[in-house]
């Protein structure tokens, strides 16, 4: 028993050690993540905050869902199966995800500010996608804007863009 008990504190440290590296690093990457490609972290986390805009009103249309998808595919430079995927990736990612920050920081990491302006941007657009903009859409493209640290002007400025862009009018919260 002793011998048994010896050998493996021989071998426990370093083992130890590496199962413990292993763990953090799947606790760090998220669940679906391409985590040794970044491009991949950004666009996952992207389209995951597409899928919590289209999914905050209680439903996701088609009409959200093919936005979504028009949205990475036009963004991302994505193909067609590619974009399908990424939506797939991002619900998952989504529904085990119990807040919003970890997907944030990663753009706000990833990119600058007109890059983030534009993730707002594609935001608002899935918003607009069904026609309605409910309010608990509203309150959450608030929300991410400032934590992506895109100011309450350019924030302003891009939805108004997006508005021009879809042919509608400043829709009140539903």
């Amino acid at each position: 028993m002793v011998g048994g008990a010896s050998a493996r504190a021989m071998v426990g440290p370093a083992s130890m050690l590496d199962r413990i590296r292993t763990l953090f690093a799947r606790v760090a990457a998220p669940q679906g993540a391409k985590g040794a490609n970044p491009l991949g972290d950004r666009n996952l986390a992207a389209a995951a905050l597409l899928v919590e805009a289209a999914l905050l009103d209680g439903t996701f249309a088609d009409k959200e869902r093919a936005a979504i998808q028009a949205i990475l595919m036009r963004n991302f430079g994505l193909a067609v199966e590619e974009a399908t995927e990424l939506v797939a990736q991002a619900e998952k990612a989504q529904s085990q995800a119990n807040h919003l920050v970890h997907f944030t920081r990663t753009l706000k990491d990833a990119y600058g500010p007109d890059e983030r302006t534009a993730i707002l941007e594609m935001l608002w657009e899935v918003a607009y996608a069904d026609g309605v903009l409910h309010h608990y859409e509203a309150n959450l493209l608030r929300r991410i804007s400032g934590l992506l640290y895109v100011s309450d002007r350019e924030a302003g400025a891009a939805r108004k863009r997006v508005q021009a862009r879809l042919g509608i009018e400043d829709l009140p919260p539903a």
